[in-house]
């Protein structure tokens, strides 16, 4: 595969993903804002910085969990629970959009062929 074929096709991915990433924005932007909500819940009822509470809820909900914030009252653990929900189904959302993306990229890389 030459250079400016392999350009053409990563450009094609791009826009693939682009176009399906406008197609989902509603659901994933619903997503993103549960996230941000229910850290600066947290934060709230922990006694955080609304920074950590965010940042705990990313860490959370993406599934990575360091540790160094940990919820101690039962809502809180409740709340971060379906962060971990909510974080997979944006990460699923994600991946879906990839992979959709990179059918249309390869079938119309055949085409051209």
């Amino acid at each position: 595969m030459n250079f400016t074929r392999a350009a053409n096709v990563r450009k094609e991915f791009y826009k693939a993903v682009w176009f399906y990433f406008k197609v989902v924005w509603p659901i994933f932007s619903i997503l993103l804002l549960v996230i941000v909500v229910f850290g600066l819940i947290i934060a709230h009822l922990e006694g955080w910085s609304p920074d950590d509470g965010v940042y705990f809820a990313f860490v959370t909900g993406l599934t990575i969990g360091y540790g160094e914030l940990v919820p101690k009252l039962g809502v809180s653990r409740v709340l971060a629970v379906l962060l971990g929900f909510n974080g997979v189904l944006l990460t699923a959302t994600f991946a879906a959009i990839s992979v959709r993306a990179i059918e249309v990229t390869v079938t119309a890389s055949r085409k051209d062929v």
